[in-house]
């Protein structure tokens, strides 16, 4: 009987160190948070390409850079249609005020088992209605995100990654899907639409949607990045 029950032990114990995952809402996003604090700061390349049927873009070339906690500047030598959601996949810009999270179900994504967490901010002010996030465990890192806003309607943005930095929970690719009737996009972009565009936007038809990609490259990571890269908004 001892020996059974020792043997019982064991495989409580082997299963607790195997099975970390928890349903728990607060501590798969406090795992989230604790491991993006690894990164203080970071600057990366980005290429971004825009797939909107009624805009002519080129690809961007761009850079990124970020500091902790919610410091973000970015630089490119033309416009490009990436609204903030869109660079700042940080969980602590999701997560800097006070919220309600619920766990709602385990889901995949390229098969990879994901927790799927519905969060909804507290206090009438933010923009925010409701954000949806599909959390893998195993890194504790965001594989995508979809939100729902009083403005902008709502907009998703799906989170790839690479074995470069495997030591931190950085992205190698995003897609940034959004509803175009319900983005605040600049009224200049109506020179980059060609006649025929110019006609299927001025009909009233179903919301159009939009898809901005971007791929990151050449981290640098906690570099010591100074304030003042911040205090200069625009774009150069």
């Amino acid at each position: 009987m001892k020996n059974l029950n020792k043997i019982l032990f064991l495989v409580f114990i082997l299963v607790a160190v195997i099975s970390p995952q928890t349903n728990d809402p607060d501590i798969i996003l406090k795992k989230v948070l604790d491991e993006f604090n690894k990164v203080q700061d970071y600057e990366v390349n980005v290429n971004i390409k825009v797939d909107v049927n009624f805009l002519k873009m080129p690809d961007t070339e761009a850079k990124i850079y970020f500091k902790q906690p919610d410091k973000v500047h970015f630089e490119s030598e033309t416009f490009a249609l990436l609204p903030r959601e869109g660079f700042d996949f940080s969980p602590s810009a999701l997560l800097k005020k006070k919220y309600t999270a619920f766990y709602v179900r385990q889901d995949t994504i390229e098969n990879v088992k994901v927790s799927v967490l519905k969060v909804i901010p507290l206090g009438e002010t933010d923009d925010v209605i409701l954000s949806t996030l599909w959390i893998d465990q195993s890194k504790n890192v965001i594989r995508k995100i979809e939100t729902t806003t009083k403005t902008n309607g709502t907009f998703g943005i799906e989170l790839k990654y690479d074995h470069t930095n495997v030591n931190y929970p950085l992205p190698s690719k995003m897609i940034f899907s959004f509803n175009v009737d319900k983005m605040n996009i600049p009224m200049g972009f109506s020179g980059d639409m060609s006649p025929e565009s110019k006609e299927k936007k001025k009909d009233n038809k179903p919301t159009t949607a939009g898809k901005v990609y971007v791929s990151y490259s050449n981290y640098k990571i906690n570099i010591g990045i100074p304030d003042k890269i911040f205090e200069n908004k625009k774009k150069k």
